[in-house]
């Protein structure tokens, strides 16, 4: 089939604006949160939700429009997440993760996007980075095996993206790379049986043995010296951008609407809460007060850095100009603390609910279960990011490159 024929390649008819999108998103929050004790009890998002995400054009906010995509810039797809995080962490989770995958098939070489979208621009990939992967250098590519954990949305998804190191050549270091692998070549094991982010489904993706082409590969340092091959047929801003700063913050931006959704619930609760043992309601509670305001300036904070921070990557795209590494890496940390800062207000305010907040019922629990099972995630511990910070803010190298 000639390439300028393929379905997939159809663009969409209507793009929707930033506030149209997040309208749609808050619209279906009532339906979305009144699923969670189903989700969570099967531990797979409902197919409504993902149904519904791709009636609404969530999927569609970072793909390139030449197949059929909205190619907004990153904090529409940002402000989406957070607002979805309000109603089901789950849920936004998945869209955070998932989402970020039609940005990142626009960096692979052009044959991998007809394959992956040439008869659907619908199609979905899932993911784990982690590189566990066992390579070998074959003709024409790779054979590629392991096992990877934590492949969230996978029951939605016809491909996987999946990490490993390809062996270095003459010497020259190991080289880490992401691997497209179509659902055929691989098989979901049912591991996920965790206390938060329940509905996720993020399930074992196991390989025992599958070649995949070298044009199905992308280089980590390709993403971050933003020469991806995928730019000769995407050439916009959007794709322009380092690959480790929007993924980041699709996997930390699902704990800002956590937080808002935290303060929702509490406030809703707060409001006819009296305490068993002191008889005072908890709205006139000091330090009930007091965690509601620090909850309160902590999500202002922290959707203040990150649309200082995409808006500074998006400017850069947009006009050429060059992010210094020093300011890369403060935005991967930026990014990195996010979870332990919601974490820190959430826990002050499940503390304020007193006994009440360990019962099913209260609907503050499923916010706190969910932002400690977020933190997790490699990209939301803090720790190396912040020693990489302070090293390079001290003149030293930096010493990651997912940046």
């Amino acid at each position: 089939m000639e390439t300028a024929n393929l379905p997939g390649r159809a663009p969409a008819a209507y793009i929707p604006t930033h506030e149209e999108l997040v309208a749609r998103a808050h619209a279906m929050g009532p339906e979305l949160r009144a699923r969670i004790a189903a989700a969570n009890e099967v531990r797979q998002l409902p197919e409504e939700n993902i149904a519904a995400f791709h009636e609404a054009g969530f999927f569609r906010i970072l793909q390139p429009k030449i197949w059929g995509g909205f190619e907004h810039d990153p904090q529409v797809f940002f402000d989406v997440q957070m607002a979805i995080g309000q109603y089901c962490p789950s849920t936004a989770w998945v869209l955070g993760v998932v989402g970020v995958h039609q940005w990142q098939l626009a960096l692979f070489n052009e044959k991998a996007q007809n394959e992956v979208w040439g008869a659907s621009n619908e199609v979905l990939i899932s993911s784990s980075y982690m590189p566990v992967g066992k390579v070998e250098r074959v003709e024409g590519g790779y054979m590629l095996s392991g096992r990877w954990g934590f492949s969230s949305g996978s029951k939605y998804c016809d491909w996987a993206f999946l990490g490993a190191f390809v062996p270095g050549l003459d010497g020259k270091p190991p080289d880490m790379r992401t691997f497209l692998v179509p659902k055929g070549d691989y098989r979901i094991e049912d591991t996920w049986k965790v206390m938060g982010l329940r509905a996720t489904g993020s399930n074992d993706v196991v390989i025992d043995g599958c070649f995949v082409p070298e044009y199905r590969t992308h280089r980590f340092s390709d993403g971050f010296t933003l020469r991806s091959p995928g730019h000769a047929l995407n050439d916009g801003p959007l794709f322009k951008m380092p690959f480790g700063q929007l993924f980041v913050r699709s996997v930390s931006t699902t704990a800002i609407g956590i937080l808002e959704g935290a303060i929702n619930a509490f406030k809703e609760v707060a409001a006819e809460r009296i305490s068993r043992a002191s008889g005072v309601k908890t709205a006139q509670d000091p330090n009930a007060q007091m965690a509601l305001a620090r909850a309160r300036s902590t999500l202002s904070e922290l959707k203040f850095i990150l649309q200082r921070n995409i808006a500074d990557i998006t400017d850069a795209a947009k006009t050429g100009r060059e992010v210094s590494i020093e300011t890369r890496v403060a935005y991967r940390f930026d990014s990195a603390q996010v979870v332990d800062r919601v974490s820190a207000v959430v826990d002050e305010l499940f503390l304020c609910m007193g006994g009440s907040a360990i019962f099913t019922s209260n609907p503050i629990q499923g916010f706190f279960l969910d932002i400690h099972t977020a933190r997790g995630h490699y990209a939301n511990n803090p720790e190396r990011p912040a020693i990489n910070f302070g090293g390079v803010l001290l003149d030293q190298r930096t010493t990651d490159y997912f940046l």
